[in-house]
């Protein structure tokens, strides 16, 4: 008997590193397979990054399509993958993805009772990419009462308070659209959602989060009761140490955890779910663009590249280490994770600028698109990080603006008095207010007085903001010719101080079509080993092609992971 099979605390068929949704799948995935599982995560709440995002996935093709009003093929999904990626991506991984992505969908329904909805309005990142779509393809999870959790909703990672209405009523992602953009019914839908949370009262009286789970906590509910009725332990509080390898092959893990050090044995395979390494400031100034730094993150704090550099050990080889989910994020000192622009520069009325006072990229498209352009900009002009986010009164009573609710709602007088200058600037000039932030005021009116032009035209000739579908997705419809522009001249005038940062970082270990985790010295998979999610290189690599573009591909390469497992476990059973 080996040194390495004398030592096992424990052991299962499948070892699951990481609680979020990706880790959740191959577990359920496997266990439904036939192969015991377990998943082990290193914090005291489950759910990891997915538990305060959006929860959607990017499924082409999925089943709903028709039923909402759409059409979508395999030819045109693979199309607009191989405009986005531009060969840096294997086809035939993108293909494994968009082939087995709605029958993760379908097979999760009818396995673990997770569900979803195709969202008909919401787009494509790049909609006028051959092969893009106006929607359809993102799916949202359904919601999900927590009181089918027990105890256990107790240890599910807490939402974003910016992700609810007044910060604790659960919106879904259609419900968040309407609310944003003052949709038709706006109004009745705000006050039947506050009318459903206060008159909950046997939940009230257990907790001020809502029963009702929507977005990524609606996704980590479903997904953790699957795990619950199929018999799948979670173990809390058991961190990573390293992978165990014999004779070339990973046989299982070493943690940390309650107990203290153990080794638990992966008959099958070990899945690393562990996500990014974004709160790594080390590995950031590693491999990430000059300056980072982890405070900037939107991310929740927990992810510091475990799994990375237990593969990396092993020999593993990685890619599109220099990349991140980026989206900008308001600075704001002392608080981790930082709130994230995501809706707000769609808006009429706003602009970004850098630190000459030049606009720089178009404010409304897709996030990773704008801290691209914000580094773009910065190497070429050493100007641009931090760059701000600039909006008049105007807008400052109608939107929402990084932690700020609209005026209307939160009138500067209830803001936090320590905000002021610190995380929120206001100027009774745009002079004045260039002076506060360190913005050369020449510039900054240049810009605004052409932003000026740009909503009077209707189009903006600079950077084409409000120019397709997905860039209107979240403006304002009763603002004309262009929904996404509108002049900055009502006083007084505010900034944000805006971070380039991020919702994960994407690289990762390299893997192959069925997610294992390939060698660096030949190419070829390390034996027993996968990885998933944002501890493996992006299927998406430098782009995002829609919303939910990142839990789709973790999910569904779990699945694929849950997969191949098996058949090389039936294949094992059959040649003995």
């Amino acid at each position: 008997m080996s040194e390495a099979a004398r030592n096992w605390d424990e052991g299962f068929d499948v070892v699951v590193v990481g609680s979020g949704a990706g880790g959740m799948t191959a577990a359920l995935r496997s266990q439904a397979l036939g192969l015991s599982s377990i998943v082990l995560e290193k914090t005291d709440r489950y759910g990891g990054t997915t538990a305060v995002s959006g929860g959607g996935i990017w499924i082409p093709c999925n089943d709903q399509i028709p039923g909402v009003g759409g059409s979508d093929s395999y030819e045109e999904a693979l199309d607009y993958m191989r405009h986005l990626t531009r060969g840096e991506v294997p086809e035939s991984r993108i293909a494994a993805y968009l082939k087995s992505a709605p029958e993760m969908v379908r097979t999760l329904a009818e396995e673990a009772d997770v569900h979803f909805r195709s969202v008909r309005k919401y787009p494509d990142y790049f909609p006028d990419t051959p092969g893009g779509k106006p929607g359809y393809r993102t799916m949202e999870p359904a919601a999900f009462d927590a009181a089918r959790l027990g105890t256990l909703f107790d240890e599910q990672r807490e939402p974003y308070a910016g992700t609810q209405l007044m910060g604790r009523i659960s919106m879904d992602q259609v419900e968040a659209h309407t609310l944003f953009t003052k949709g038709k019914g706006w109004i009745r839908l705000t006050l039947g959602m506050m009318w459903r949370y206060w008159t909950d009262f046997r939940w009230r009286r257990r907790t001020k989060r809502d029963r009702r789970l929507t977005l990524g906590q609606a996704l980590v509910g479903s997904l953790r009761a699957a795990l619950q009725r199929q018999q799948v332990p979670l173990r809390l509080n058991t961190s990573l140490v390293s992978l165990v390898e014999e004779g070339g092959r990973v046989v299982g893990v070493e943690v940390d955890g309650p107990n203290g050090r153990q080794r638990v044995q992966a008959r099958r395979a070990v899945v690393l779910a562990t996500g990014g390494f974004e709160s790594n400031q080390e590995m950031r100034e590693q491999y990430l663009p000059a300056p980072t730094r982890a405070e900037w993150t939107a991310a929740p704090g927990v992810n510091h590249g475990e799994g990375i550099r237990a593969g990396q050990a092993l020999g593993a080889d990685c890619a599109f280490m220099n990349l991140t989910w980026g989206t900008p994020t308001v600075h704001m000192p002392g608080v981790t994770p930082q709130p994230g622009l995501f809706v707000e520069r769609a808006l009429p009325g706003s602009l970004m600028v850098n630190q000459r006072g030049e606009r720089f990229c178009n404010e409304a498209g897709p996030y990773t698109e704008v801290v691209y352009a914000i580094y773009r900009n910065h190497e070429a002009t050493g100007a641009c990080v931090p760059c701000w986010f600039i909006f008049d009164g105007r807008f400052r009573k109608n939107y929402p603006a990084g932690p700020t609710l609209p005026g209307s709602i939160q009138p500067d007088s209830k803001l936090p008095k320590d905000w002021w200058d610190k995380v929120i600037y206001r100027a009774d000039s745009l002079e004045a207010l260039a002076a506060k932030i360190g913005v050369d005021a020449q510039g900054l009116q240049a810009s605004v007085e052409r932003m000026a032009q740009h909503a009077a035209r209707g189009v903006d000739t600079e950077f084409d903001k409000g120019g397709n579908v997905f860039d209107r997705y979240y403006s304002d419809p009763s603002v004309g010719p262009n929904p996404c522009l509108g002049p900055v001249e009502k006083p007084p005038f505010y900034a944000l101080r805006v971070d380039p940062g991020e919702i994960g970082t994407k690289g990762g270990l390299l893997t192959d079509d069925h997610a294992r985790v390939l060698r660096q010295a030949d190419g070829q998979a390390i034996p027993g080993l996968y990885a998933v999610g944002n501890c493996s290189a992006a299927v998406m690599g430098r782009t995002y092609a829609g919303p939910g573009a990142t839990l789709g591909p973790a999910m569904t390469f779990a699945y694929i992971a849950a997969q191949d497992i098996a058949r090389q476990a039936e294949a094992q059973r059959q040649a003995a």
